[in-house]
C-alpha cells in the first residue's frame, strides 16, 4: 500500500454521494488504451446507479485526502448486467456462483504503489464474506496491431496471473461503447478471468 492514498470500502450512502466522482474517474481512466472509451456523465450515472440497486454490490475507493483518485467495484454476477452473465448460463454454469469484479480504475499518478493489489484484496475479502468461492472479471480484447495501441504497451495479464487469476478459454462476451473518434457504439469482445478462493 502507499502513504499517498488510502484504500477502503465505501458505505452505500457514500457511494451515492460520490457517484459523480466515480463517473469522472471511469471516463478519465477508460479513455486510455485498451478501452478508448468516449464516455459521458449521463451514461455513467445510469451505469453506476446499478451499484446502488444491486444486492451484494461493493465499491472500494482510493483517497488522497478527500479526493477520490481510484475506485473498484464488484457485485454478484447474477446481479450484474445480463451481457456478462449470459455466456455462463449458456455453458451450464450458474452465474450465482461467481462474484464479479466490475472495474478497477486509478489515476496514472497513483499507479505502481500497491493500490491495485489492495483493490483485489478488498473485493476478494468481500466475496468470501458473502459466501462466494469464485471471483471473476472481464477485460476487453484488442488486436495487437490496433492503430491506437501505444508503443511499449504492456497488458495487465501478468499482474492478474500474479494475483492468481486465469483466463477462461473459450468463454467470451461482447459489450458495446463508443470509442474515441467513433460516432456510434460498437461491440467489443471481452474475455473472462477467474480465481477460485482458498
Amino acid at each position: 500500500m502507499t502513504d499517498r492514498a488510502k484504500v477502503r470500502p465505501l458505505a452505500r450512502n457514500e457511494i451515492a454521494s460520490r457517484l459523480d466522482d466515480l463517473a469522472r474517474l471511469r471516463i478519465t481512466v477508460f479513455r486510455a488504451f485498451p478501452y478508448l472509451y468516449d464516455g459521458d456523465m449521463d451514461y455513467e450515472r445510469r451505469y453506476l446507479a446499478t451499484y446502488l440497486e444491486a444486492d451484494g454490490a461493493f465499491v472500494a475507493g482510493a483517497f488522497d485526502g478527500d479526493e477520490l483518485v481510484g475506485a473498484a467495484t464488484a457485485a454478484p454476477l447474477g446481479e450484474h448486467k445480463a451481457e456478462f452473465a449470459e455466456p455462463f448460463a449458456a455453458r451450464g454454469l450458474d452465474p450465482d456462483d461467481f462474484f464479479y469484479f466490475g472495474e478497477s480504475v486509478l489515476l496514472a499518478d497513483y499507479r505502481g504503489q500497491g493500490i491495485g493489489v489492495g483493490f483485489f484484496e478488498l473485493r476478494e475479502s468481500e466475496a468470501r464474506r458473502q459466501g462466494f468461492t469464485k471471483c471473476l472479471f472481464s477485460a476487453v480484447v484488442r488486436p495487437a496491431n490496433h492503430p491506437l495501441r501505444p508503443a511499449g504497451y504492456v497488458p495487465l495479464d501478468g499482474f492478474w496471473r500474479n494475483r492468481g487469476y486465469v483466463r477462461l478459454d473459450g468463454l467470451s462476451t461482447a459489450y458495446g461503447w463508443k470509442d474515441i473518434g467513433e460516432t456510434a457504439e460498437t461491440e467489443k469482445p471481452m474475455e473472462y478471468w477467474v480465481k477460485a478462493l482458498a
